[in-house]
């Protein structure tokens, strides 16, 4: 379900503000189905215009003949939402390359915010055109707010691989924080889904030197999650070091924190683990534990499975603190609750 876009009507404003032509922003409801909640759809859906896999508008296409305008480069403001914040300079110059060979194909899009223009999509075309030694670029002015600028920023990077998932998270907690909202509105607004929403979030309470990690590309995010369940910040680093100088799967890394974290528990217990014990827990259920495994990656803590034979059991969920209780709780209650049974 999409819940913005923009009207493609001209609306003709003071020359003073805007030299040639804007477009009008309101917000609908439409009743998308399944297939167009993907992430290629959310941008065309937000900006009510058809695009292409590279989230360019389709020429030709309803929605699309737009009037354009040749801006001054450097009468663009950056987007003070753009979450990106390193650009690859050999991309850069080939792009750039390619607009003295071949013109700039596709416009940029601006809107303007106190008389002057701000960027609202496509900063690597602004800076190859900068590179190529061009005064000029072609726009687009468009009415936006805002949110709906942040949410464009959010959605046109969420779509390019080389965008870190530090950078993705970072602007998906800022979004939340500036506009008050859950991971649930967010996920609706941009048509993608909350699980992707907050898996990249939980990475952030990693601590920030294997963040600078995953910045840099060191670690990867399957990696990183896998780190959550360890509470020992100083026992998260030092894991990481050894994913990165053994070169680790996740799958090993997987495995090595399932038992670190059964070696924990037998310390905080105080028991001591003998030989009976530990062949007591090589006969659980293959079953099991590969759920038991699977519930520790969702919820980024420890999770225990116990089951009897006639198949009744028990989970168990462990925090820390308050904090950890409270985001616990907002994953159990994502989605519908069920109805609570009464015993007797």
């Amino acid at each position: 379900m999409a819940n913005l876009c923009l009207d493609t009507r001209p609306v003709h404003a003071e020359r003073s503000h805007i030299p040639n032509c804007a477009w009008r922003c309101f917000s609908v409801t439409s009743t998308a189905t399944t297939k167009d909640r993907r992430l290629g759809k959310g941008l065309a859906a937000l900006l009510g215009t058809p695009l292409d896999d590279e989230g360019n508008p389709i020429e030709g296409e309803s929605g699309s003949r737009i009037e354009t305008l040749e801006l001054a480069v450097d009468a663009i403001e950056n987007n003070p939402f753009q979450p990106r914040r390193e650009f690859n300079h050999d991309e850069i110059a080939s792009l750039a390359e390619s607009i003295k060979n071949h013109q700039q194909l596709q416009p940029i899009l601006v809107r303007v915010v106190d008389g002057r223009y701000q960027l609202i999509s496509g900063e690597r075309r602004l800076r190859a055109t900068i590179h190529a030694g061009l005064k000029n670029i072609r726009a687009e002015v468009r009415v936006a707010d805002d949110r709906l600028v942040a949410e464009l920023a959010i959605i046109e990077n969420l779509q390019r691989k080389d965008l870190n998932p530090i950078e993705k998270a970072m602007s998906f907690r800022r979004y939340i924080q500036e506009h008050k909202c859950k991971q649930d509105d967010l996920a609706r607004r941009l048509s993608i889904d909350r699980s992707t929403i907050a898996n990249l979030m939980r990475l952030l309470e990693l601590p920030q030197q294997i963040l600078d990690l995953l910045a840099a590309g060191d670690l990867s995010a399957g990696h990183a999650r896998a780190l959550l369940p360890i509470g020992d910040e100083p026992i998260q680093v030092r894991t990481a070091a050894k994913i990165i100088d053994e070169r680790w799967s996740v799958r090993a890394t997987e495995s090595y924190v399932s038992e670190l974290l059964k070696s924990e528990e037998d310390a905080e217990t105080g028991k001591k683990v003998v030989n009976a014990t530990r062949q007591k827990r090589r006969q659980v259920s293959p079953h099991i534990e590969a759920m038991q495994q699977e519930m520790r990656m969702v919820f980024g803590t420890k999770v225990e499975i116990k089951s009897s034979a006639r198949g009744r059991g028990k989970i168990t969920i462990h925090f820390t603190d308050a904090e950890e209780f409270e985001r616990l709780r907002d994953i159990l209650s994502d989605g519908v609750r069920p109805q609570l049974r009464i015993a007797g």
